[in-house]
């Protein structure tokens, strides 16, 4: 499945603009940060509840496909706008984290 395929078909929200067309290969659920880098991989799809800045950072050292914030919780404007400028894919949903993995398993996503 590719992010934009995410978008089209389901409540993802684009948030910040990237690479629309990238796959994504996996999914993963995990706020720590130190253990996402530790068990990260290219072409994830990232669902966090974190929203501040070293997201970012994490989301651009494994090449994430993008980052899923999940139930509606408000990413501030200044992320957001950092997003755009590395041109990180952030996605909203007001879907909770199970509902999003059962979306990602029917559509294939180990």
């Amino acid at each position: 499945m590719k992010v934009c395929e995410l978008i089209d078909k389901y409540p993802f929200e684009l948030l910040s603009t990237g690479d629309l067309e990238r796959t994504i290969s996996n999914v993963y659920s995990c706020d720590l940060l130190s253990w996402v880098m530790a068990k990260g991989k290219n072409n994830t799809a990232w669902i966090t509840v974190q929203t501040h800045n070293n997201i970012l950072a994490v989301a651009s050292l494994l090449d994430f496909s993008c980052v899923i914030i999940p139930e509606g919780i408000k990413v501030e404007d200044e992320i957001i706008e950092k997003a755009k400028e590395q041109e990180i894919v952030i996605l909203s949903t007001p879907l909770e984290t199970y509902e999003i993995f059962k979306i990602m398993y029917e559509a294939g996503i180990r």
